[in-house]
């Protein structure tokens, strides 16, 4: 009995100390955090994470990032998209549909960058930093989402902020809100024992030419 409430005690000890890592990471985050396009800080680069594609067309999620991530371009708060996904099978290729959306909806291709391998929010970030030079960004993505993006950013020496782009209601948002919770800490022992993503290393430099037109 007494080393089940011993392990019961360690368990409660151990979520305690997890919910105020939690909390401490988004509260921190959360300061660099917007919803009105007037107030956020201009950033060289924009990064745009993967949502998940329908029969080719963004889902809603993805759209509501593609269009706040255009409406950050054409308001003159980044020179640069930085759109990235999941392009792991041939039959699935998000990060097409990403930049070609971006490019039909007024983006200049010559500004418009595709990172292939953004496999999770770990992996956009340490590449945006590792493979494309970026020093500073404004990460765009649904609101709930937001502060791990930033903490990352962070972590990784990348001047950054977000951009909440929140329209309307997304199915399996509670479920997605609840989840981002144990995403945060992954991300926290990421961040704290280095770990590198499928693919990293290499040489595309967010203000250099575009890799637009290649795959």
């Amino acid at each position: 009995m007494k080393k089940i409430k011993m392990l019961v005690l360690v368990l409660l000890l151990i979520s305690l100390c997890s919910v105020a890592l939690v909390y401490s990471i988004k509260k921190e985050a959360n300061r660099y955090c917007y919803r009105n396009i007037d107030r956020v800080p201009a950033a060289y680069t924009g990064i745009i994470f993967g949502a998940g594609i329908v029969n080719n067309q963004p889902s809603k999620y993805l759209k509501d990032r593609l269009d706040a991530g255009i409406a950050l371009y054409k308001a003159g708060k980044v020179k640069r998209l930085l759109v990235s996904g999941d392009n792991g099978q041939d039959e699935y290729d998000e990060v097409s549909v990403m930049k070609q959306y971006c490019a039909d909806h007024g983006v200049p291709k010559a500004d418009i960058f595709a990172d292939y391998a953004g496999f999770d929010t770990y992996s956009t970030v340490y590449r945006a930093k590792d493979l494309f030079k970026v020093a500073d960004a404004i990460m765009i993505s649904q609101n709930y989402h937001l502060d791990r993006a930033v903490y990352l950013g962070k972590s990784m020496n990348i001047n950054s902020y977000g951009f909440a782009a929140d329209k309307g209601d997304y199915v399996f948002l509670f479920k997605n809100k609840v989840r981002e919770g144990l995403a945060i800490l992954k991300s926290f022992v990421d961040v704290h024992r280095g770990r590198k993503p499928k693919y990293y290393g290499g040489d595309i430099d967010i203000q250099g030419p575009s890799n637009f037109d290649k795959k």
